[in-house]
């Protein structure tokens, strides 16, 4: 059997360390409706002991948090910037998240974007893409 490598050319070691050594992330495109993953994988990161920064400029709170207009309106340190927005509106979050001074660009399912994936690498970011950030804990750490 071949193994084709991700777009993020990520191995699953990698992916575990970020998991592993990261613990602050912005949550961009937060949602206070159960049904949308967003709310799903937010309240699993919360129980799993991550320290989840709701954003979006279109709510007050998400999940008992306060919720952030962008990430550059999160006070102190953001590791991971994890995207729940349409490809069109990553490169600006990319953008954020090479200001804040993020380690970690992580577009979700149905958000890469060529551009704004390429931006955060050369930015020096790790860019995960295609992929879940639940379910790679899941799946790698559990």
């Amino acid at each position: 059997m071949v193994r084709i490598m991700p777009v993020d050319r990520l191995s699953d070691d990698d992916v575990r360390e970020i998991l592993r050594k990261y613990r602050k992330i912005a949550l961009v495109g937060a949602s206070p409706n159960p049904e949308r993953a967003s709310n799903d994988v937010m309240k699993y990161l919360i129980e799993h002991g991550y320290e989840v920064y709701p954003v979006n400029p279109r709510y007050s709170e998400v999940l008992g948090r306060k919720c952030y207009r962008s990430v550059l309106d999160i006070p102190g340190e953001v590791e991971i910037v994890d995207l729940f927005v349409r490809p069109k509106f990553a490169m600006d979050y990319v953008e954020q998240a090479v200001k804040k001074g993020a380690e970690v660009v992580w577009f979700q399912f149905r958000t890469y974007s060529r551009e704004a994936f390429r931006r955060a690498r050369e930015a020096g970011l790790t860019a995960v893409a295609h992929r879940c950030i639940k379910q790679e804990h899941e799946r790698l750490i559990g």
